[in-house]
């Protein structure tokens, strides 16, 4: 099953800086507009466009590498891999054909 992620605000604010330099005047209600810097922090904060635009970004970044987790999860296990190295013959060809059935089946979307 493929994760789903959808991301916020908050994320590009910690995206951006590290560390507890911002606060919401209600938690509840994580809007821009209660949105501030904490005392004691010498950031200003990004504009409300500047932070929808990374949103929008962040989303469109994870939303094209879909194809990456989905592969990863039927993916034949590392050691797997390691055995059918060191095997080699039919059973690397076997494996390196199943790892290309599942590229097959999640394309990687042109960017």
């Amino acid at each position: 099953m493929t994760d789903i992620k959808k991301y916020t605000m908050d994320d590009v604010l910690i995206n951006l800086h590290k560390g507890a330099w911002w606060r919401y005047t209600d938690w509840n209600n994580r809007t821009y507009a209660n949105l501030r810097v904490s005392e004691g922090f010498d950031h200003t904060l990004p504009t409300e466009e500047e932070l929808n635009a990374k949103v929008v970004q962040l989303q469109a970044d994870y939303d094209l590498k879909d194809y990456a987790r989905k592969r990863e999860t039927e993916y034949p296990s590392l050691k797997d891999c390691i055995h059918a190295l060191l095997d080699g013959g039919d059973t690397l060809t076997n494996i390196q054909s199943l790892r290309q059935s599942i590229k097959t089946k999640y394309p990687k979307e042109s960017e």
